[in-house]
């Protein structure tokens, strides 16, 4: 039985409450329980925004992370208010276009994706928090590889159908991203 928690934390703006959502219907296509919690402040564009996702083999008691065993950082707001809360042994994804600092611990894996500049240079300027979710969902083990499509189609509107393309080629990009 295995249950993964994942708090993904960036300003408003970044995708952050989207990667999330991801995240928890790839869970649900999988069969798994889960529990998506979003949060943001009042600014919904530059305010703080952060979303937990519980990807579980069993019932989930609480919705609330306060130990995340996968920490995705989209700012230094948020690598700095959530890097000592990492379980030990747990990983932190952080993108490094943004983020000039290392991860402060040793007791944790850290992943430094450039993903803003990687979504910039390719065409996919809103896609950074993407192209993460494409190397956690390589590195962590949270969930599988096949089926990533058919969830993205659950989460991207049919108003914006013309996206889901943009966001496959995102996630495929952090998947092969070998940094």
């Amino acid at each position: 039985m295995k249950t993964t928690q994942i708090l993904i934390a960036g300003f408003g703006g970044q995708g952050v409450l989207f990667a999330g959502k991801f995240l928890a219907y790839k869970g649900l296509c999988e069969g798994r329980q889960l529990s998506w919690l979003p949060s943001y402040g009042p600014e919904m564009r530059g305010g703080t925004a952060n979303c937990s996702v519980i990807l579980s083999d069993e019932p989930i008691g609480s919705p609330i992370i306060t130990t995340p065993d996968i920490l995705v950082a989209m700012n230094l707001p948020s690598l700095d208010k959530y890097e000592a809360a990492t379980a030990p042994g747990g990983q932190i994804y952080i993108d490094s276009s943004l983020i000039g600092r290392k991860a402060a611990r040793a007791d944790v894996t850290a992943f430094y994706i450039p993903a803003t500049q990687m979504a910039s240079d390719s065409g996919l300027a809103t896609l950074a928090n993407m192209i993460i979710v494409g190397k956690l969902i390589r590195e962590s083990g949270a969930c599988a590889w096949e089926g990533v499509e058919e969830a993205l189609k659950k989460v991207v509107s049919a108003r914006h159908a013309d996206l889901l393309g943009a966001n496959l080629k995102a996630i495929e990009m952090g998947y092969r991203y070998e940094g």
